[in-house]
C-alpha cells in the first residue's frame, strides 16, 4: 500500500473546477482549455521541425534559441536583462516552476510566507522539502497586503516570500508601493522572492 507524503492534500481546485464545469457545460476558466481546434499552421510547423530532427529530449534547461528569444522579449518590455545561457530556464508548466524553484531553495525547517489565498500547489511543495508555510491573509475588499503582518511575520528562519502579480488567484497587481514596502522587509536579509 502507498502512504502519500501528503495524505491531507486532497483534490486540486483545478480538479474541482474541471469537474464542475464539465458536469453544467460550462467555460472551464481554470485552466485554460482551448475551446477551439489547434490551427492548422501550427500543426504543420511542428509536424516539420518532429520530421527535421527536433523529436528527441530537449536540453534541461530549454532549447537554447527559445531561451535567447525570451530574454530578448523581457529586455523589450521590461528593459530586463537576463543571461539565456544562466538566467533563464523552461519548464513545462507553473507547477513544475514552481515545485523546481522552492524545493531548490526551501530546506528542513525554512519558514515561506505565504499571501492567502493561494496558489494551491505552494504549501505542498513547501511541505515536501521540509519547509513550513507560514500564512499572511490578503485584506478584502481590494485584496491588498498588510505589509506590515508580512514585516511581523518574518523571523531568522524566514527563507522564502511567494508572491505573483497579477496574483493567483484574486488578480491584485502590485504597486510601486507594494514592492517598495517588500523592499524594505527583506533589505540586509537573505530573504528570496
Amino acid at each position: 500500500m502507498l502512504r502519500s507524503k501528503l495524505p491531507d492534500v486532497g483534490l486540486t481546485i483545478f480538479s474541482v473546477m474541471t469537474k464542475l464545469s464539465n458536469d453544467y457545460n460550462a467555460i472551464n476558466l481554470s485552466q485554460g482549455f482551448l475551446d477551439v481546434d489547434v490551427h492548422s499552421d501550427l500543426l504543420n510547423l511542428v509536424n516539420k521541425y518532429m520530421h527535421s530532427g527536433h523529436n528527441q529530449y530537449a536540453p534541461m534547461q530549454g532549447v537554447l534559441i527559445l531561451r535567447e528569444m525570451i530574454a530578448d522579449k523581457a529586455r523589450e518590455l521590461y528593459s530586463a536583462v537576463y543571461d539565456p545561457v544562466s538566467e533563464i530556464t523552461v519548464t513545462s508548466g507553473a507547477t513544475e516552476a514552481l515545485f523546481a524553484a522552492i524545493a531548490s531553495v526551501v530546506h528542513q525547517g525554512d519558514e515561506v510566507i505565504v499571501l492567502e489565498p493561494a496558489f494551491d500547489s505552494y504549501v505542498p511543495a513547501i511541505e515536501l522539502n521540509g519547509g513550513i508555510p507560514i500564512y499572511v491573509k490578503f485584506r478584502f475588499p481590494e485584496y491588498r497586503v498588510d505589509w506590515d503582518e508580512v514585516k511581523q511575520a518574518v523571523t531568522s528562519q524566514t527563507r522564502l516570500i511567494i508572491l505573483n502579480s497579477p496574483h493567483n488567484p484574486t488578480g491584485a497587481v502590485w504597486s510601486g508601493d507594494d514592492i517598495t514596502a517588500l523592499k524594505h522587509i527583506v533589505k540586509d536579509t537573505e530573504i528570496l522572492i
